[in-house]
């Protein structure tokens, strides 16, 4: 059986791992493996390649992902989704696992249901927002990278009486926000889904500051869209001198974390083992309660995903 693996959508620490690990055991268990370069754009445009050990040597300690990715607008013509099947078939392609996020599965779930397909997604984005699994590849490598740079920044805020905002990336899902804030201690945590009470909430702060706070750690999720408005209340209503870092793509880089590499292995063995049982049905690879099981991706792309309650009450604890 010939099989391939490709990167769709941003790029996430942890693929690459998954990578080495797909051409590692599809050749163990007597396969042939693939390589599928730049995500969905190649995949229309033949950057079909057979792999070797030596493509995916010393690849695992890397972020990123060194097939490269994109976004393809061409896919939403039929036209070239039937180009893109005309590959496999050249290659004799019989599976396809898909790393990447909600939009890559939406793909998938299109192409699937117009052509005699075989795929599996992993689920591959720091934002952590895709429904059906815990856990995404490259969440806890971003989350290292967030920590490390609040823990400087609350290093110079508390030299100063200043309040520093530093807005995180996650889309429309509040979780790198939430968990930052936990375990940086921050004193404000702004989410999408929790309204901020800026009238509670500068009360509180205000108080605190007369009472001898001298800095204040903000955290804002780049989906509230919030951050110019935080930044504002912070200076005017809490009277602190403010600074606001973003800290955008640094998110997405680095070296995948120790618990990133072993999610991508399993995660990847899971899903050749699910495409060699010749169980035609498309799925997607989840992380629940501990176990890795296979969802229709169906499911997968009608339901939206939503932040554990905990992580809801956290917000409040904050407090």
């Amino acid at each position: 059986m010939a099989l391939a693996i490709m990167s769709s959508g941003g790029d996430s620490p942890g693929m690459n791992p998954a990578i080495k690990k797909f051409v590692d055991y599809a050749y163990k268990m007597g396969e042939r493996p693939f390589l599928i370069y730049d995500g969905l754009e190649g995949l229309i445009d033949n950057k079909i390649k057979p792999a070797t050990h030596h493509d995916v040597a010393g690849i695992v300690h890397r972020g990123g992902t060194i097939i490269r990715s994109s976004r393809s607008k061409r896919f939403f013509e039929y036209e070239y989704r039937q180009q893109a099947y005309n590959n496999l078939k050249e290659h004799d392609i019989t599976g396809l696992i898909v790393l990447g996020g909600d939009g890559s599965f939406r793909a998938m779930e299109k192409f699937s249901s117009e052509f005699d397909l075989n795929f599996v997604g992993i689920p591959s984005t720091i934002d952590n927002d895709i429904y059906g699994t815990e856990y995404c590849l490259g969440v806890d490598t971003a989350l290292n990278v967030i920590r490390d740079a609040l823990d400087k920044i609350r290093d110079t805020a508390s030299s100063f009486n200043r309040a520093f905002l530093v807005e995180v990336m996650g889309r429309h899902c509040g979780y790198l926000a939430i968990v930052s804030a936990m375990v940086s201690g921050a004193e404000v945590c702004i989410i999408p889904e929790v309204e901020f009470e800026y009238e509670k909430q500068g009360k509180r702060l205000r108080e605190e500051v007369e009472s001898g706070r001298n800095y204040v750690l903000a955290i804002v999720a780049e989906g509230t869209n919030q951050t110019s408005e935080v930044h504002k209340w912070l200076q005017d209503t809490i009277g602190l001198e403010t600074r606001v870092s973003i800290l955008g793509h640094i998110q997405r880089g680095g070296n995948p974390t120790v618990r990133d590499r072993m999610m991508a292995f399993d995660f990847t063995i899971t899903a050749i083992n699910h495409l060699l049982s010749h169980d035609n049905s498309n799925k997607m690879v989840a992380y629940q309660k501990g176990e890795f099981k296979l969802i229709e991706i169906k499911e997968v792309v009608s339901n939206q995903y939503q932040l554990p309650q905990r992580f809801l009450d956290a917000v409040s604890l904050l407090d």
